[in-house]
């Protein structure tokens, strides 16, 4: 859980300078589910199951100017959301939910500070609800939070940078280090490297101006807030992906992302709302599965 919450954390800090939509499907095969202490695991009787994942989100610029060297000063709006259908079987005790909804909204703020650094702050807040009843919602299932990053532009290519971000993922505000990372190398061959809104490592060879090709490693996740036995919980939901990935071009604005590989862990586990839980020995999670997404990608 501990690093999807700084995912979410800095997600809020995260802008492009031009408009853009995208779209996401996600598959995860079917895998039994286990229970993790210390060096060892174990599967939990016949317990298995696989998920589909929905995802969405707009960036907005509402204000923005260029300095010399190309950087912005600039506000913008962000929107997200996310549904996640788990089809979970033969689980005999109540250690996973059958669905989660996350929405989100931030606005975001940037510019550069001198030629070698630059300040991302936001504030947001969002919906994690166990369900898509929305007449459901309560104060517990809201999330709100900012962060300030500061960005050190070691080279055109490289930004790397840290901060603090706030948020009340335990019932009460609370600060935590936030980090920031963004390294690409262009040409036919790439590597890109990003933390930002979770962990993107791809490296990529470019076939044509229509097709890229990419091996890529991701770390990505949705929880949902909730209450079970009178008690305050966090369900986490959160996996690895390896896989390859063409991206189709259409234009310059369009592009269709599709991945086929393997989901090395996803971990879906109830924890309680509570800071002892990010020094806890024991998690559970599903095995290794067969994995496969295709995205939309549109800028403005």
């Amino acid at each position: 859980m501990r690093l999807l919450l700084i995912c979410v954390f800095i997600s809020v800090t995260c802008t492009n300078i031009s408009a853009q939509v995208f779209f996401k499907t996600e598959y995860f095969g079917t895998s039994k589910y286990q229970v993790t202490e210390g060096d060892s695991s174990q599967t939990i009787g016949n317990s298995k199951g696989s998920a589909m994942v929905y995802q969405g989100g707009i960036n907005i610029p509402l204000s923005m100017k260029l300095n010399e060297k190309n950087r912005p000063t600039m506000w913008s709006i962000s929107g997200g959301g996310a549904y996640v259908k788990l089809n979970n079987r033969n689980f005999t005790e109540p250690l996973v939910i059958d669905e989660i909804l996350n929405l989100g909204l931030s606005l975001n703020y940037q510019r550069p500070l001198n030629d070698r650094w630059s300040l991302k702050a936001g504030i947001g807040g969002g919906i994690f609800m166990p369900s898509t009843k929305l007449s459901q919602i309560r104060y517990k299932n809201t999330l709100a939070s900012a962060s300030v990053v500061f960005i050190r532009h070691l080279r055109p290519n490289l930004d790397l940078g840290g901060g603090l971000a706030i948020n009340n993922s335990f019932g009460f505000p609370m600060l935590f280090p936030a980090f920031y990372l963004n390294w690409t190398t262009s040409g036919r061959y790439s590597v890109h490297i990003s933390l930002k809104d979770g962990l993107e490592m791809s490296a990529g060879y470019n076939v044509n101006k229509n097709l890229r090709l990419s091996f890529v490693t991701e770390i990505n996740g949705q929880m949902a807030l909730l209450e079970q036995e009178g008690k305050d919980k966090i369900f986490t939901h959160q996996y690895v992906v390896l896989g390859l990935r063409p991206e189709i071009k259409i234009g310059k604005r369009v592009s269709i992302p599709l991945t086929f590989g393997l989901n090395a862990t996803r971990t879906a586990q109830i924890t309680n709302r509570s800071l002892k839980t990010i020094f806890q020995d024991k998690g559970y999670s599903f095995k290794a599965s067969a994995y496969a997404s295709a995205g939309l990608q549109i800028g403005f």
